[in-house]
């Protein structure tokens, strides 16, 4: 789900070349969500070995990144820890979604709609502890850091990006790292070239979105920008206020700036919320302001090949051959990380 703020959020096209030697830190369930719902098969199913489990996953960590590698683009993945009590509602909306979708595949499947299978099914997807696992030892592997979050991984992620200087920005889909104060925000980098919606297949670019210069578009301030995200609907409260989209949200929060006047303004269209779907819009505001993060440290390990292979080839039947092909890439890229590790102290 995640915050939906595009329509007024200013952002800048750039080139992957860009992003050359610099560190970013992957929000990793949000991303392990978007292979699991693009790396399928034609019917909509993912990605599967020979036992029938699961492998978009670890197919988009794998070679995706090892593109990004190739880039020089040190990437640091962080995950979710225990969720705050306040998502749990996403939790559920995010079920009942999945049923939905669920019946509507079947119906899609009956009447072998392919592009319906393919539509439907990319929507049941549910990310489980055996493939966080499996995710974190393929990335360690490939010798990318991993951070486990105390709590959200979009936070902690935009947390590094605001305390440590060497972490450049944070990568993820969703519009929330901005509320959590990221200072860079990058969409894209892991998504395939094109991808296709209902109008036909388009062009994905690679797009910053740096905070200071939404603030200054908008003429908001951050305190304000949260108030602007809870008054759309974040996860904390999905659905927002009905009648509230983005637009008139910044119209609310401009005029009246103080959080306490903007949510007074909108109390009759709150009270009107049913009963599930009311929120405490203190709560949320709190919990943007001061999420669990932590300083968390990280390094660049070596490439461990026969890690990467038990988990592929021997655990998930990928090809031999194919696997063999990209650890050959990645002893170049390793190779080429040592020669400027050399040269640096001369």
């Amino acid at each position: 789900m995640g915050l939906n703020i595009r329509e007024i959020i200013p952002r800048k096209e750039i080139q992957i070349s860009e992003l050359t030697g610099k560190t970013v830190c992957v929000d990793a369930f949000n991303i392990l969500y978007q292979f699991l719902s693009t790396v399928r098969q034609m019917d909509g199913t993912p990605l599967m070995d020979n036992k029938k489990r699961v492998t978009s996953h670890l197919s988009g960590l794998f070679y995706r990144n090892l593109n990004l590698l190739e880039q020089g683009i040190k990437l640091v993945y962080v995950f979710d820890g225990e969720p705050p009590a306040l998502k749990l509602k996403t939790h559920e909306k995010r079920q009942d979604f999945r049923n939905v979708a669920k019946e509507k595949y079947n119906s899609a499947k009956q009447d072998e709609d392919f592009s319906g299978m393919k539509r439907y099914g990319s929507q049941l997807i549910r990310l489980t502890d055996e493939m966080i696992e499996e995710s974190k030892e393929l990335l360690e592997a490939m010798g990318i850091p991993v951070i486990q979050a105390p709590s959200e991984g979009e936070a902690e992620a935009a947390y590094l990006a605001q305390i440590k200087q060497e972490v450049y920005a944070s990568i993820s889909q969703d519009y929330d790292s901005l509320l959590f104060g990221t200072p860079r925000l990058i969409q894209n980098l892991t998504s395939s070239k094109r991808k296709k919606t209902f109008s036909g297949w388009i062009e994905t670019s690679l797009e910053l979105i740096e905070l200071n210069a939404v603030l200054n578009l908008l003429e908001i301030n951050l305190d304000q920008l949260i108030c602007l995200g809870i008054l759309v609907g974040t996860d904390y409260n999905p659905k927002g206020i009905p009648g509230i989209g983005q637009k008139k949200a910044l119209q609310i929060v401009q005029k009246y700036k103080q959080p306490i006047l903007i949510f007074e303004s909108v109390e009759e269209q709150m009270l009107g919320l049913p009963e599930e779907d009311r929120f405490d819009w203190k709560e949320i505001f709190e919990l943007f302001h001061n999420h669990n993060v932590k300083d968390a440290e990280f390094e660049f390990q070596k490439i461990n090949e026969q890690k990467i292979k038990e988990i592929l080839i021997t655990e998930h039947d990928f090809s031999e051959s194919r696997v063999e092909k990209q650890l050959e890439r990645l002893r170049k890229i390793e190779e080429k990380g040592k020669q400027k590790g050399l040269g640096e102290w001369f």
